[in-house]
């Protein structure tokens, strides 16, 4: 049975570059990590580097700093690996299944949102980064600076999140969406017409 456990050396040994990039991918620094966290940059600096082993103290406390799993610091897919393992977090009533893994760059989730409590007033938030919405089913409504739109299935919205803005469930049924998200502007590129067609519109 021996054969069938996970390499714990090489388990442990992913943890250091895992946590390099979850904090490089949330714009986080050594000493904002130390402050959210209790523990010292120069241990934060040897996790990352493997030259520190993680102890569970040590990643219950990064866990909760990052809002994430247990597991997600330390189950990281093998090198190569194409697949991507689903894990849905709730947030804020909705489910949010991550699609993409790799640090840095444009990331890719599925919202699915239930029916609207309509006694909750939308609180509309600026942050960084550049986003882009498509409605699988049911209707979305985005907030964004002035506007009040709704968004049907197949349709898309795409911005720059540096403006106020707020997208929720207004209906009766779940709705379900794409999201792209790039950090500090970086945008998705669509395509109006296939490649080499030179026609004019």
């Amino acid at each position: 049975m021996a054969e069938d456990l996970p390499n714990l050396d090489g388990v442990l040994g992913a943890v250091g570059p895992r946590l390099k990039a979850l904090r490089q991918q949330r714009d986080t620094t050594l000493t904002q990590l130390s402050d959210a966290t209790g523990i010292s940059v120069s241990t934060l600096s040897r996790l990352e580097s493997g030259q520190r082993k993680p102890t569970l103290e040590l990643m219950l406390l990064l866990a909760r700093a990052y809002q994430l799993p247990l597991d997600e610091l330390v189950d990281a897919p093998a090198t190569g690996d194409p697949r991507v393992h689903l894990r849905p977090v709730e947030r804020f009533g909705s489910t949010i299944v991550p699609l993409t893994r790799r640090p840095g760059g444009i990331q890719a989730f599925k919202h699915v949102i239930p029916p609207s409590n309509q006694a909750a007033e939308p609180q509309l938030k600026v942050h960084e980064g550049y986003e882009w919405l498509y409605v699988l089913s049911g209707r979305l409504r985005l907030l964004l600076g002035e506007h009040d739109l709704i968004l049907t299935p197949g349709e898309v919205a795409e911005f720059d999140t540096h403006v106020p803005h707020w997208f929720g469930n207004p209906g009766p049924q779940p709705v379900e969406i794409l999201s792209l998200f790039g950090p500090q502007g970086e945008r998705a590129h669509v395509r109006a017409r296939p490649a080499g067609d030179k026609s004019k519109s």
